[in-house]
């Protein structure tokens, strides 16, 4: 009874994020060389209002654009290391691209290793075509046909 009651919660209330959700450096790493389609990378926060409000085109390219993989990392870890604030901001705001937490304490020691540019200023976003090397990276708050414009860049 009550595995065909979790069974049936499960179903019906799908959790988006699990605790395998929580990734290191080198998982992220591998993720972003991993072969396949462009991915768009977008390293955000629950409490970040640009991060919040450039989400939508995030979520639309997701939704209309199969051939490009949004990967969305939240980078709540660091401040509040509770994944459940950041699966009920996912289940709030109804967020259906991938979200993996970057489980990594002091950004300062590893943001280099993602993009020797960044500052680590919230948000940004990497978009990489991982069978040519290409990409590209741009800190702050995306506009409307910015993430088009760059996946086009990383794709010539």
């Amino acid at each position: 009874m009550v595995r065909k009651f979790f069974l049936f919660a499960f179903c019906v209330f799908p959790f988006r994020l699990l605790s395998q959700d929580l990734i290191k450096l080198p998982e992220l790493q591998n993720l972003i060389r991993q072969a396949g389609p462009i991915k768009v990378i977008n390293f955000w926060a629950t409490w970040c209002g640009p991060c919040v409000k450039e989400m939508p085109l995030l979520e639309k390219l997701n939704h209309e654009d199969k051939s490009v993989k949004v990967i969305l990392v939240s980078m709540d870890y660091d401040l509040d290391p509770d994944p459940s604030k950041v699966k009920k901001f996912i289940d709030r705001k109804k967020i259906l691209s991938q979200v993996v937490i970057l489980a990594e304490e002091n950004p300062n020691d590893w943001i280099e290793k993602i993009d020797k540019n960044w500052s680590g200023a919230l948000p940004s976003t990497l978009v990489v075509n991982p069978n040519s090397g290409k990409r590209k990276f741009i800190q702050g708050e995306l506009k409307e046909g910015d993430l088009e414009k760059l996946i086009q860049e990383v794709s010539k």
